[in-house]
């Protein structure tokens, strides 16, 4: 490429993946513009300021675990930009006091689930089915197996492919920390000295001429590639001229499950930090609690698939929480709990759900949405990874992958 020729790269997306490719493109030194639809950076890693009795704590309104820490690239990131990674253990398979979860309980629940997992394992063999058809028709742990689902993967097993879980599960690791100051605010201050659009949706992304012509609310733009990072439920509000229609068929075979939250003021709490409850483990629609995340006077509920979709407006998501924490606190908490903050990531314009499960049978569609196309149009995002879906570091290695991948494609946007 001649000297004088700048490469023109329009970064589609202000999540985990489009953030982590314009940022290697402008390290770069490329002319790279990162274009987002909402107001802020982010996508669905987002830190929200919640006060309570007179001080500010940062909650994650999105994506809060470091998920597979010891190999996930945002602790490095954090690390050298100066946030506090805690490495203390989320506590999931602890119940505080086993209030309302015995212990006997807890190993039997436990116990459901290897026998659940071992029959999944051993499947994995023929074709794909729903996780769960592994599961006893009779088993009494059904429903907590539901919600953990729920927790996992946004959606009950019926819902969820074997071989898709699998892929994850093969690659991911047992250590989850967090970020004191946000993990949403960790990737959005990652994009500083980007350029950067918001409020731009875009339309239409024209590919039938030599350049790439972007049509977006605020006026097209002209590129020479750009990299698509929009989650797959928005990838059918954009039309591709010529049409695309494997992206649009792969897209749909990924759909976003549910997982939504409930931040919760706490009145001089008698627990430690990082303390965990089930509320009820023989409901499919429980919620998971954390109990003073970094020791703040905060309950943290987090409810996904079925209990999500059932508890969608913020109303119902409160009253499922302060119901579920008084039946294992006693009758004096409904006075010591003050509903703080809730999210509803399904109504959310730009993002329409939490992260994506494979349909059944529709594994491989991973694969087919993250395929470039002419070696200009390039795809990113959690949606995308073979491994590492559903994770913010599973989507910043596709954009990191989709940024190499610009950079070294031939034409108008290679380095000849």
């Amino acid at each position: 490429m001649a000297a004088d020729r700048a490469r023109r790269v329009v970064v589609i997306g202000g999540g985990a993946a489009g953030i982590s490719a314009a940022r290697a493109l402008h390290d770069a030194d490329q002319d790279v513009l990162l274009v987002e639809a909402a107001a802020t950076l982010g996508g669905r890693a987002h830190t929200v300021p919640l006060s309570f009795n007179g001080k500010t704590y940062p909650v994650d309104f999105g994506c809060g675990w470091l998920h597979s820490a010891r190999r996930n690239s945002w602790v490095g990131v954090g690390e050298q930009a100066g946030f506090t990674i805690d490495r203390s253990s989320p506590g999931w398979g602890e119940q505080w006091r086993d209030l309302g979860f015995p212990r006997q309980e807890q190993e039997a629940s436990d116990a459901a689930w290897e026998r659940w997992e071992e029959a999944a394992r051993a499947a994995l063999g023929g074709p794909d089915r729903p996780l769960g058809d592994f599961v006893a028709p009779d088993d009494r742990w059904r429903p907590m197996l539901d919600a953990i689902s729920g927790y996992a993967n946004g959606a009950p097993l019926d819902q969820v492919s074997l071989h898709d879980w699998a892929a994850y599960e093969d690659a991911a690791s047992e250590d989850n920390w967090s970020v004191r100051e946000g993990y949403g605010a960790l990737i959005a201050s990652h994009a500083a000295g980007v350029p950067v659009a918001l409020h731009t949706p875009v339309d239409r992304i024209d590919h039938s001429g030599r350049r790439l012509r972007i049509e977006t609310s605020a006026g097209t733009l002209e590129a020479d590639c750009a990299i698509i990072t929009v989650p797959s439920s928005v990838l059918a509000a954009i039309r591709f001229d010529p049409p695309l229609p494997a992206k649009q068929d792969a897209a749909a075979a990924l759909p976003l499950g549910l997982a939504d939250k409930v931040f919760l003021g706490v009145d001089n709490p008698p627990w430690p930090a990082q303390a965990h409850l089930i509320g009820n483990p023989h409901n499919a629609c429980t919620a998971s609690y954390r109990l003073s995340p970094f020791g703040w006077p905060i309950i943290e509920a987090f409810v996904g698939g079925d209990g999500a979709e059932r508890h969608e407006s913020a109303a119902d998501a409160y009253a499922l929480a302060m119901d579920e924490l008084v039946t294992l606190l006693g009758s004096e908490w409904r006075q010591r709990l003050r509903p703080l903050g809730a999210t509803r990531w399904r109504q959310e314009p730009h993002v329409l759900g939490s992260y994506s499960h494979a349909k059944i049978g529709a594994a491989g569609a991973r694969s087919v949405l993250a395929e470039p196309v002419d070696e200009r149009l390039f795809f990113a995002g959690e949606a995308c990874s073979a491994h590492d879906f559903s994770t913010a570091h599973g989507a910043r290695q596709t954009g990191l992958d989709a940024a190499t991948a610009a950079l070294a494609s031939p034409g108008p946007v290679g380095l000849a």
